[in-house]
This record gives C-alpha cells, sequence and structure tokens, in this order.
C-alpha cells in the first residue's frame, strides 16, 4: 500500500471550525489567537468585508426595482420571501429556496445564508444577556432536562466577547437581563421616553430599556462608528455592526494562523473508534464535487443549528450508528425557535412638532415580566419580551396611482402621527417531538441527505401569544393610544430565525448530545457551540449566548490540548 503522508500532512491542521458565522467567527478568533494553525471550512462563496458590499451605497432609485422584490422571483422562493430583509438590496446574501431545497413535515420556514460570514452579515443585532431565570427554569419547572451550566460559568465570558464585539446600551439594573460592558447607548425618541415613564407609572414590573445591540456608538477595535443609516443587511462597510467579516475573522487572519476555505460542504466528521475521537472532516469542494479528507486534533461545528445537527447525523460509524455522540438518541430532537405572532401599534395624539434625527438601527425593549418576580400565570410556562419603537411614517394618505406630481409629492413629505409598535418576542418549549431527520430518499447536489423538519407551535405557546397581544394592547389602551390594532402575524415557526436546540447541552450522555463544556459525548475532541447546543430557549435574542458559549469552550479546548488530554 502507498500512501501518500506529504498530502496527509499538507492537509493537517491543530483545528478545524466548520461555519464562518457568528459562533464559527469567533472560535477561529479564540483558537487562532492562541496558537492553533486553524481551517476554517464554509460552504458558501467568500465575501470580503468592503470589497464584496455591492448595494451599501446605492440608493433606491440605483435599484432596478427600487429595492423591492419582482413578483418571479417571490413566487420562486416563498420560505425566503418572508424574511424581512429580504429585498433587491440583501437577496445575494441569502439562500434560495430551490438551490437548497429540504422537506417540511409541517410549515417551516428555514432562512439561510451561504457565505464566509453566514447570518452574521444579515442578523438584527440584539444582544441581551441571558440570566439564571432562564438557565434554572428546565430544572424547577420539570421540562426536558437541566442546563448543565449556570449564568455564573457564562459571565466572564458574556463579558469577553461584550468587550470586543462592541455592544451599545445602559446599565439598566434589571435582573432578568444582567447588565454586560457597554458602549454608550442609543438614544429613544421623545414618544419612547414618554412610553417609558408612563410604563413606569402605570406598572411596577415594566421597563422600557434602549435594546442592547451590536452596533457601536463610538470608534472601537478599528472598527464604526456607526452611521445611523439602517442598511445593516447590505453589509456595513464603516464596521458600524459586529460581524463575522468586519470583526472576528480579520483578527483570526491576523495572527497568520488562519485558513479559509470556501465551497467547501462538510459532508460528515471521521471518527476513529480505536482513539476514541474524532480525526478529522469529510469535505466536499462544490464546484468541482471532489472530496477531501482534512485532520486536526480538535474540530468545532458552527454550521448553525440544522446543517450542524445534519452534519452530525451523516457522521455516523461503527461507534455511533445513528449519528455522531448520539447515543441518547436526542440528536436532532427538542428544535425551538422563538414565538414572535404579536404584533400591535396604536397612535399617540400630540408631539407634533417633534422628530428624530437618522435611522437608528435598533429599537427599545421591554424585558420580560410574565412568570417573573411576582407574577404568576395559570395558564403557560415562562415569559416573553417586546420589541418595541415609535416611529412617524411619511405620507398622511393612500397613495393611489391618481396620486402623481405636486399632490404626490406634498403627501410624501408631511408626517402622519406618532405610532408605538410591540412585537411580542415568546420563549418557545423544547419539545422532543419538534425534530429533524435525516431523508432516506432525496439528497442534495453534494451527496448530502436532505434535512425534513417536524416542528410547531404546541398550546403554550399558542396561548401565550393570545396573552402577549392582549397585554400589549391593554398597555397602549393605559396609556391613552388611539386606534389600536392587533396586526395579525401568522409567521410560520423558523421565520423568527432564532433556531434552537437538536443537539442539547446536559449532564448525562443518556439524555444529551453535549456535555458542560460543549464536547461530543464520546468524541470530547469535537464541539458544537452554534444554535444546536442551546437546552431551552429562554425569550432573549440568542447570538450573544452562542458567542460567549464559543469563547468558553475554546478556551476549555485549549486548555485540555495543553494538557494533551484532547
Amino acid at each position: 500500500m502507498n500512501l501518500n503522508l506529504k498530502a496527509k500532512e499538507a492537509n493537517t491542521y491543530d483545528a478545524i471550525v466548520i461555519g464562518s458565522g457568528i459562533s464559527g467567527g469567533w472560535a477561529a478568533k479564540e483558537l487562532c489567537e492562541n496558537g492553533l494553525k486553524t481551517l476554517v471550512l464554509e460552504r458558501g462563496r467568500m465575501v470580503e468585508h468592503i470589497k464584496d458590499y455591492p448595494t451599501a451605497h446605492k440608493h433606491p432609485w440605483e435599484l432596478k426595482h427600487r429595492g423591492a422584490i419582482p413578483q418571479k422571483v417571490k413566487e420562486e422562493n416563498p420560505v425566503v420571501s418572508r424574511c424581512y430583509a429580504f429585498n433587491e438590496a440583501t437577496e445575494h446574501f441569502f439562500v434560495k429556496d430551490k438551490e437548497h431545497p429540504y422537506e417540511q413535515k409541517k410549515p417551516f420556514d428555514w432562512i439561510r445564508g451561504y457565505q464566509v460570514g453566514g447570518k452574521s452579515l444579515l442578523w438584527a443585532r440584539w444582544t441581551q444577556r441571558w440570566s439564571d431565570l432562564d438557565f434554572e427554569a428546565n430544572a424547577k419547572e420539570g421540562i426536558a432536562i437541566d442546563w448543565p451550566i449556570r449564568y455564573k460559568d457564562i459571565a466572564p465570558w458574556y463579558s469577553h466577547v461584550e468587550r470586543f464585539a462592541g455592544i451599545s446600551g445602559n446599565r439598566d439594573r434589571l435582573s432578568q437581563i444582567p447588565d454586560g460592558e457597554f458602549l454608550k447607548p442609543m438614544k429613544m425618541n421623545c414618544l419612547e421616553k414618554h412610553v417609558k415613564q408612563s410604563l413606569r407609572e402605570l406598572y411596577d414590573d415594566r421597563h422600557l430599556v434602549i435594546s442592547r445591540t451590536a452596533n457601536i456608538t463610538e470608534r472601537h477595535n478599528n472598527r464604526g462608528p456607526c452611521q445611523y443609516r439602517s442598511l445593516c443587511e447590505r453589509g456595513c462597510p464603516f464596521g458600524g455592526y459586529f460581524s463575522s467579516n468586519s470583526a472576528t475573522l480579520p483578527a483570526a487572519e491576523a495572527t497568520g494562523n488562519f485558513t479559509i476555505r470556501p465551497f467547501s460542504v462538510a459532508q460528515s466528521i471521521i471518527y476513529d473508534r480505536s482513539l476514541g475521537k474524532a480525526t478529522g472532516v469529510r469535505v466536499m469542494d462544490t464546484n468541482t464535487k471532489e472530496v477531501f479528507e482534512f485532520y486536526a486534533k480538535i474540530i468545532f461545528v458552527n454550521a448553525a443549528t440544522l446543517n450542524s445537527t445534519l452534519l452530525l447525523l451523516n457522521s455516523t460509524s461503527n461507534r455511533f450508528p445513528n449519528g455522531l455522540g448520539n447515543d441518547s438518541s436526542e440528536l436532532g430532537h427538542n428544535l425551538m425557535d422563538h414565538n414572535y405572532n404579536c404584533k400591535v401599534e396604536g397612535e399617540f395624539e400630540g408631539m407634533e412638532d417633534q422628530y428624530y434625527s437618522g435611522r437608528r438601527p435598533t429599537g427599545t425593549y421591554l424585558p420580560r415580566f410574565r412568570n417573573f418576580g411576582e407574577d404568576k400565570q395559570p395558564h403557560f410556562l415562562r415569559g416573553y419580551a417586546y420589541g418595541c419603537g415609535g416611529f412617524r411614517p411619511a405620507g398622511v394618505k393612500n397613495v393611489t396611482e391618481t396620486s402623481i406630481g405636486l399632490e404626490l409629492k406634498k403627501d410624501q413629505t408631511q408626517l402622519g402621527p406618532w405610532t408605538f409598535g410591540l412585537g411580542g418576542m415568546g420563549e418557545c418549549l423544547p419539545y422532543h417531538d419538534n425534530k429533524v431527520t435525516l431523508s432516506k430518499e432525496q439528497t442534495d447536489d453534494w451527496g448530502m441527505p436532505l434535512l425534513e423538519i417536524d416542528a410547531e407551535y404546541k398550546e403554550n405557546e399558542k396561548v401565550m401569544t393570545q396573552d402577549m397581544i392582549d397585554t400589549a394592547m391593554e398597555m397602549l389602551d393605559r396609556m391613552k393610544f388611539k386606534n389600536i390594532v392587533d396586526k395579525k402575524e401568522m409567521r410560520n415557526i423558523g421565520l423568527n430565525i432564532h433556531e434552537m436546540g437538536t443537539a442539547r447541552m446536559g449532564h448525562d450522555p443518556k439524555t444529551s448530545v453535549l456535555n458542560k463544556h460543549n464536547q461530543v459525548w464520546g468524541a470530547e475532541n469535537v464541539f458544537v457551540t452554534d444554535g444546536a447546543c442551546m437546552t431551552s430557549s429562554a425569550c432573549q435574542n440568542p447570538s450573544l449566548t452562542y458567542m460567549a458559549l464559543t469563547a468558553r469552550a475554546a478556551d476549555y479546548a485549549i486548555s485540555e490540548l495543553k494538557k494533551m488530554n484532547l
């Protein structure tokens, strides 16, 4: 037998990171900065910061359809077209439905971004910390399994990632959203300040705050500041918000330890039973369809929740016939997404002589008050927050095809009444039967089984939704708003783009896929630190938690490597 040892040596690294999005970028940065020669595998194309943001400076009239998605594109892409950020100026960052199909057992909108940087180019950037209210909930209520960590375990890592990423916000001293390391906050407008004061006078438990957001309000780590354009989803040439492309990947590259390989689909993780660990990753080049094997001491799986789970399920061996680390048979189960099926608005009379400057790229936030403190709800578990905002619409009449010339111009330069909106952000419980599996019949163009998704909101989420709506309308009414309307949100699960679970952390390999350090049970040199690792969903935006868990796991992996335990 002739072995090409030089070829294997050329494909060997200290670490491999699968995925270059929010968590993958952090894994690359932490590993490279600690001296590990690191290969990042990205299934999509290269996107370079600034260079590959083609619409970043375009005005609406410079876009063929003024930013709108043509009807033909909508018809061909019914799933991604439902995403709020998908438009003519951003569509090049989104996966099209036909190009990457999946199977829906029940309606599930899977929104993806396959390129270097992943969805870190597209995220909404809200960064509230979790608290022990969230990490302890499963154990206290007997739901699913207990988290193997608590807030004290992750708090230093929240601080670590906040200091680098740049998070603007206030220290609000609210225990359900612990304070962090903040840059100066963005400012509320006059209506939001009024609502904040009104809520304080009417309720003891409701505190409107400016959202903590990964838009930087001052120069930070050679990025920014934010220009208040609110065009973030196009890619920010100023580095005014945190993305892998503007922050973590350049930091990794600066070490000289970083290699990135785009157009590379990870097909499976190679497991050596005699060693009791993984040895590498089998990869297909998406252009040539050639298959390569890359080797490393440690592997970080950060392909985003569902693709990470697909990869683990497809990584079978004599030791793991049902997927890597799947002794518990929980791999693929307990899929969660947040429940945003509440949108309520009301009009405010007054302040007609006031407006606001710029386009602030975030809103205000009303943290959880349900099933918290003295509040006990008999009909549903957990709670919700609201993403809120005050605004004045331009154009006071319904423009018709007969509105032209001076009449149209006059209408569009007038301002409507102040309006305040509340969008519910509800927790989804981890249900075993909300799951993903691999198709036994269908594969994609790169030989991977199609993912079958079988998930839905259940009774707890439905009852919570009605409470979100009723409570929002009641608050607006008590604050003397007029023309209060329920906007009748009807989002499928998945559309809120906070998919979590399916490879959960836990205390025991009999009931979980990962241990408290995000290591795969039985293959402890494999770490999963994206949304797949989550044991419950809380109601806060989850990306900051993915970042903190990733930095924490990387630190542990480096420590274990030094001890020669991996």
